[in-house]
């Protein structure tokens, strides 16, 4: 009976599957779940809560502090996504060319992406202080300005500083992601193109892009995603600052719920951020399903 089972590929598969399965289990499907109810109650550290249903996220809605941190979250993220696809996407196409010592400008590259951010954030914070900052003092020496730029002080400047840095941060991703697709357009499609009259950029527009068009939905996506939720950048550069300036949505549930207290508030603001995060699988969806109709149908 047990060699018949063991047989059954399927009931293998599944087999395999379960240690996998259990670890999301715990570790994911348990933590949403306990958030996005915690958000329904009016729970606080050391007392347990009762069920209140959407009063929360009535509170939320005429919070002044959690619509700005909404209002951060979107210009960070559809900025700093914007940025990282264009450099990502140049970055890319200048590493697939034939260049000395790519292997090893590829391994350069990377280094944003492999540093923690914690040690980042930290950089950064020293390239931004508002006394001992080394742009400016770059800047100053070059004459193009005449006093220290206070990189975190000013609310808007606080704001393209983050974005800057999630920047530094994301394009190696999204450029290394974009190159493996790049190395799988076949060179012969260039060539009837080229054989066709098709200048450079004709070539790319019509032949590299749509081909790219499935490898930039996954990518964009997982990019959206890990800038909406970017938590760790924030927390160490501003905690939120300067007046809640770069609160993200992520780093304001984190403050309501332990540092404040209020377990069901700061959950109701997480449980907030899932919509946001449904839409950009959605997109990532769509660019597969158009993957297949390029492909006359086919799963495979």
């Amino acid at each position: 009976m047990a060699a018949r089972w063991l047989d059954n590929r399927h009931l293998l598969g599944a087999l395999f599957m379960l240690p996998a399965g259990a670890l999301l289990l715990v570790f994911l499907a348990y933590p949403l779940g306990l958030g996005t109810w915690l958000g329904f109650t009016d729970t606080k550290i050391g007392r347990a809560g009762v069920w209140v249903g959407l009063d929360n996220f009535a509170f939320l809605a005429g919070d002044s502090i959690a619509l700005l941190s909404l209002f951060n979250t979107i210009v960070y993220t559809l900025v700093a996504s914007v940025l990282k696809f264009v450099l990502g996407l140049w970055l890319a196409l200048l590493l697939n060319r034939h260049l000395p010592f790519k292997s090893f400008i590829r391994a350069i590259v990377l280094l944003p992406f492999i540093v923690p951010t914690a040690l980042s954030a930290i950089a950064f914070w020293w390239l931004y202080d508002a006394q001992f900052s080394v742009l400016s003092w770059a800047l100053t020496r070059l004459g193009l300005i005449d006093r220290y730029i206070d990189f975190l002080g000013d609310p808007w400047m606080a704001r393209a500083s983050t974005i800057a840095a999630n920047v530094w941060r994301g394009v190696p991703f999204v450029a290394i992601c974009l190159l493996a697709g790049l190395q799988t357009v076949p060179p012969s499609l260039h060539e009837a193109a080229a054989i066709d009259g098709a200048n450079r950029w004709q070539q790319f527009r019509h032949v590299t892009l749509p081909l790219l068009t499935p490898i930039i939905a996954v990518v964009m996506t997982f990019s959206v995603l890990f800038t909406f939720t970017d938590f760790q950048l924030i927390y160490v550069l501003t905690r939120g600052g300067p007046l809640n300036a770069t609160h993200l949505m992520a780093t304001l549930s984190f403050q309501r719920a332990i540092p404040g207290g209020a377990l069901g508030e700061g959950a109701a603001l997480a449980t907030a951020m899932i919509p946001f995060l449904l839409a950009a699988i959605l997109f990532s969806y769509f660019g597969l399903q158009r993957r297949r109709w390029q492909q006359g149908g086919s799963d495979a």
